[in-house]
């Protein structure tokens, strides 16, 4: 039985879309058509009218897909343990370290290789 459900959305699904693709369509040309009202009453109609887009989008069967994949990192982000204070300083630190014993290495080598290409050229 699911399995009929899900087929008949996935077959509506094209309907969707292109109902997004309209309104995305229509809000790009209510921008540029109002480009003379001010920038918060545009920036408003967009964020609305891509909120109803994504609402939209978020019915089909990717679109649910896509929202579970983003909780689904949502949870796994909160697993991350993140470093403290000390520990992003101290790796701080090592790394400018390494980046200036490079640097001073790359600068001895150019150099050094400048010195023996300029006493063979002359």
């Amino acid at each position: 039985m699911s399995e009929k459900i899900d087929s008949e959305d996935s077959k509506l699904d094209w309907i969707k879309w292109s109902v997004v693709a309209v309104i995305v369509a229509a809000a790009v040309y209510a921008n540029s058509y109002f480009s003379a009202e001010s920038l918060l009453f545009r920036t408003i109609g967009i964020l609305v009218a891509a909120g109803f887009a994504g609402w939209i989008a978020a019915q089909t069967v990717k679109g649910r897909t896509f929202v579970n994949l983003c909780l689904e990192a949502r949870i796994e982000i909160r697993k991350v343990v993140w470093p403290t204070r000390q520990e992003t300083t101290q790796t701080t630190i090592v790394v400018l370290i390494v980046i200036f014993i490079v640097a001073l290495i790359l600068w001895l080598l150019d150099w050094g290789l400048n010195s023996i290409v300029s006493s063979i050229i002359g």
